[in-house]
């Protein structure tokens, strides 16, 4: 069901003394992001290089993505690469709560915004978008800077805490009010949006299992990829325009690129589409890979027969060892 981003509605239950703790935390947050802007940038790095040393399972998924994607790459040149994403990730948590927290005018100032036509084209002809997006640490702030310029309707999965799900729904709402929510398995209303000339927020670069996937090469990697992209453009008769942000240097904000909607799409092969998705992404990592999200299982999901690279997660194991 597609239901209007008004489901951020503050009860009682919220209060419950098991989320005081978070509350608190979310507190302190607040107040910190209301330091100066270059000062966050610095305390983010700070702490993503804490992230580094401490979070040793994530900091191994990253070292096996980058190795499995960039073999020829040496293992200092790698290491670099990594240290610089976790402090891009660092930098992420200051960049939620400006998101969330920031006044609006402030925020806006940090924006430089290209291709916006492509998306006015779109709405005037009443074609629906996939605004094709990807996991970038930027990906919340980007998200909400382009909110604020046009609607998106946004693919949703739910928080499993319900304060910071509202929290979080809350700090999204106030860049897109007229936007619409759609649970990620609701894939009728997402049609129904698409074909109304909506457009809605789609990133098809993370592995979602083996149902409805395809294994097309990803940095020369089989990676299991999501044809979604292609029956949403497909089923919606929509354009599939690819949208992406970059932190600037320097403290000079963000750079957001609407992108010009992908030509022939879809085609008449879904694996040949997934294909190209994934060339798309790559060339899009590649433009920025210290601020792409390496800590993901992004290959989880092999082939028949082909073993996973990650290690199994450490709460199961512990799980295996008591019973």
């Amino acid at each position: 069901m597609v239901t209007g981003m008004s489901r951020s509605v503050f009860t009682r239950a919220l209060l419950h003394p098991r989320y005081w703790l978070l509350w608190l935390g979310l507190g302190v947050l607040w107040l910190f992001v209301r330091l100066p802007y270059p000062l966050l940038l610095a305390s983010g790095r700070l702490l993503g290089m804490g992230m580094y040393h401490l979070m040793a399972e994530r900091r191994r998924i990253g070292e096996i993505n980058l190795a499995l994607c960039f073999p020829d790459w040496s293992d200092a040149r790698r290491t670099a690469l990594l240290r610089e994403n976790f402090q891009s990730n660092g930098i992420a948590l200051f960049e939620m709560a400006m998101a969330w927290w920031w006044p609006k005018p402030r925020l806006a100032k940090l924006a430089y915004i290209e291709g916006l036509e492509h998306l006015q084209a779109a709405a005037a002809a009443g074609k629906g978008v996939v605004l094709m997006s990807m996991h970038f640490t930027t990906l919340e702030i980007g998200a909400s800077l382009l909110g604020q310029k046009v609607t998106i309707d946004g693919m949703y999965r739910e928080h499993a805490n319900p304060v910071f799900d509202f929290v979080q729904r809350r700090g999204r709402e106030r860049h897109n009010a007229d936007a619409k929510a759609i649970e990620r398995e609701d894939v009728r209303s997402m049609f129904k949006s698409l074909r109304s000339g909506r457009a809605t927020w789609y990133a098809p670069d993370q592995d979602y299992g083996r149902k409805a996937s395809v294994f097309v090469p990803l940095f020369g990697v089989p990676a299991a990829t999501v044809t979604a992209t292609s029956t949403f453009a497909r089923l919606g008769k929509a354009l599939v325009i690819p949208f992406t942000q970059t932190r600037l240097p320097g403290a000079k904000g963000y750079q957001l690129t609407v992108h010009a909607p992908l030509e022939n799409f879809p085609g008449a092969d879904e694996a040949a589409d997934a294909l190209r998705i994934n060339q798309w992404i790559e060339q899009a990592i590649l433009a920025q890979p210290e601020q792409y999200m390496w800590v993901h299982r992004r290959f989880k999901t092999r082939p028949e027969g082909e073993q996973r690279p990650y290690a199994k997660r450490r709460r199961r194991q512990r799980r295996r060892s008591r019973s």
